[in-house]
């Protein structure tokens, strides 16, 4: 057997040595659910017993679709059952926290997509829930603290001295929700993630749709735009860190570029000198053209790991947990002081 085989096989018997014994149960089957979630969830082979809808016509319709698992309506039903240890919740953003405490209250291992719920005071509300019910796991579907690119972009932030960020997060106009907790909790989710806690030292709302922050954090000060006032077609995420070193480039939050600093000589650049390369070096980026699943979005986003390292810890294996409730204080207190700041301006 050649070494490109014996690879292979290795490959596919460490995947199917991943197994799930555990009953688990999903509350909400919606848009984002069915293309970013249950595809990992099936690909994992993680056994779900339940799938809890709103309404009798949508069980029906689940029932036929997933053989196998049972469609039920009443939440009660499933945290009932001695045999669900652990439940993931993406329904409508309004329903997470009621959702997810009843979860924790049950004793239940918590899986809930963002937002988890919307204020600060909910967030500790949820907290507590888990520590009065003996949940074991509680954590929430910040997915971008998953991303290849992400994970490597804060290693490499580890090793050296940190100067400055920009982070752009612009998108089209958002009607159907509240854009600072559904959509703006994603880059200050992140920042939180990478630099630590922040303290505002300028907010400006220059218009109904766009916030721009500047955040000083420990070691590190940002500018932060955050805005609905863009297009859905050119939206932009985006996040430069300048260090010591170099230039770090995260784009779209799984793709990762570095640019190293060729220095100076006597004060003068070696740049202008013909010396040293300041050439952009690729640290990370999807492979698009292997049918694989590391290049596919769902796992080049995070979604794959934020499920996979869930249900690890569920299982009792060691997992990286970079989500759980208690690691969203620092990024809830930075949404209640925009939303302050923005209301008394």
């Amino acid at each position: 057997m050649g070494i490109i085989d014996g690879y292979k096989r290795l490959r596919s018997e460490a995947y199917l040595k991943e197994t799930y014994k555990a009953s688990y149960a999903f509350v909400g089957i919606g848009g984002h659910s069915l293309a970013n979630l249950y595809p990992v969830i099936h690909y994992l082979q993680i056994p779900l017993k339940y799938i809890c809808v709103r309404s009798e016509r949508k069980a029906a319709l689940v029932q036929a679709k997933f053989p196998g698992v049972k469609a039920v309506c009443d939440l009660s039903t499933v945290l009932a059952d001695p045999d669900v240890k652990a439940v993931l919740v993406s329904a409508s953003p309004d329903a997470h926290f009621a959702i997810a405490k009843k979860v924790l209250l049950a004793g239940k291992a918590l899986f809930v997509e963002k937002p988890p719920c919307r204020t600060a005071e909910e967030l500790e509300e949820l907290i507590a829930a888990a520590a009065e019910g003996g949940a074991p796991i509680a954590v929430a579907g910040m997915q971008k603290r998953h991303a290849p690119a992400v994970r490597m972009l804060r290693q490499r932030l580890r090793r050296g001295k940190l100067i400055s960020y920009d982070l752009h997060y612009c998108t089209g106009a958002y009607p159907e929700g509240d854009a600072l907790t559904e959509l703006f909790i994603h880059p200050l989710g992140l920042v939180s993630h990478l630099f630590g806690k922040a303290e505002i030292l300028s907010c400006q709302h220059p218009s109904k749709e766009t916030i721009l922050l500047t955040l000083k954090h420990k070691g590190i000060t940002g500018t932060v735009e955050l805005s609905t006032d863009y297009s859905w077609d050119g939206a932009k995420e985006s996040l430069s860190v300048n260090t010591t070193s170099g230039l770090y480039e995260l784009e779209r939050a799984e793709e990762l570029y570095f640019t190293p600093k060729a220095g100076n000589l006597a004060g003068i650049p070696l740049e202008k000198a013909g010396l040293g390369s300041g050439s952009r070096r690729v640290i990370f980026a999807p492979d698009r053209f292997s049918p694989v699943i590391q290049g596919n979005p769902v796992y080049t986003k995070g979604f794959f790991g934020e499920i996979h390292e869930f249900a690890e810890a569920v299982e009792g294996r060691k997992a990286d947990l970079y989500n759980g409730l208690e690691g969203l204080r620092d990024t809830y207190s930075l949404m209640k002081t925009i939303k302050t700041t923005i209301i008394n301006n």
